[in-house]
């Protein structure tokens, strides 16, 4: 006789959760099909040595999930390790320590808005003149191998500075500054672009690199349009499109800090 008590009825809605939680972060890739796949695999795989105890197709199912689970970590590799950066990425642990322990909040605003502000307030000038930029801010993902496909400043976060890169003359404007450890570390590199048939048509060349870097690693990547003069801000593959200045001074604060700026703070 089976028994089914309420540990059962939570270990399956734990899995359950589990596996939304995966497919989810599959959906965001292209991967989402072949994690379809794989679950129809393993069910009938249960059905057959679990249920039906089919010794031989059994045997031979699981010699394929043997060998099968060393393939998943090959094909998965870019997907578990997002999964897992997403699991321990700094700004949720400084959440967790900011509500354990607290924090000086208006100390942390000051010193972030003073990185943050430079970057708004040439994004906005940029806008206005309709000058093409991109700018990718690392967060816990290494964007090393990036770097190094540009050429290395290593600078202060400065407003000037920004605006000169992507000047119209200037030879580096075309390719994409990145910022790390709060410092202009690169210039004029070379992103992955995404080849997403569902990206507006509208959309350029800047904003397919920057849904492309950031389905690679967690960055958050910021397009100013050459044609429209638009702002817009990329984070694992979705955009935040025509944004003002007071718009992308909050997400950066979000998802950069992790902190949420008063209204008065913010003026």
């Amino acid at each position: 006789m089976i028994e089914f008590g309420f540990k059962d009825l939570i270990d399956i809605v734990l899995v359950t959760l589990l596996l939304c939680y995966i497919y989810k972060e599959m959906k965001q890739s292209s991967a989402a099909n072949v994690f379809s796949g794989i679950l129809i695999f393993i069910f009938v795989w249960l059905l057959v040595s679990q249920v039906f105890n089919m010794r031989l197709m059994g045997s031979i199912m699981n010699q394929m999930i043997s060998i099968g689970s060393l393939g998943l970590i090959v094909l998965f590799q870019k997907e578990i390790r997002q999964f897992f950066s997403n699991i321990g990425a700094r700004n949720r642990r400084n959440d967790v320590l900011r509500k354990l322990f607290g924090s000086r909040k208006g100390d942390n605003l000051d010193l972030n808005r003073k990185h943050i502000l430079p970057i708004v307030m040439a994004c906005i000038n940029m806008a206005k003149q309709k000058v093409g930029a991109l700018i990718i801010i690392q967060r816990n993902d290494s964007l090393k191998e990036e770097e190094e496909s540009g050429d290395l400043i290593n600078a202060n976060i400065s407003q000037r500075l920004i605006e000169n890169i992507f000047f119209k003359n200037s030879p580096l404007h075309d390719g994409a500054m990145i910022i790390s450890h709060r410092r202009i570390t690169a210039a004029g590199c070379i992103l992955p672009v995404s080849h997403d048939p569902n990206i507006p048509k509208q959309l350029g060349l800047r904003h397919r690199a920057a849904k492309g870097i950031s389905e690679k690693t967690d960055c958050l990547a910021i397009v100013v349009s050459e044609e429209t003069g638009g702002i817009s801000v990329v984070s694992g593959g979705k955009f935040d499109l025509h944004l003002d200045g007071q718009r992308l001074e909050q997400i950066l604060m979000e998802k950069w800090f992790g902190e949420t700026a008063s209204p008065q703070q913010r003026e």
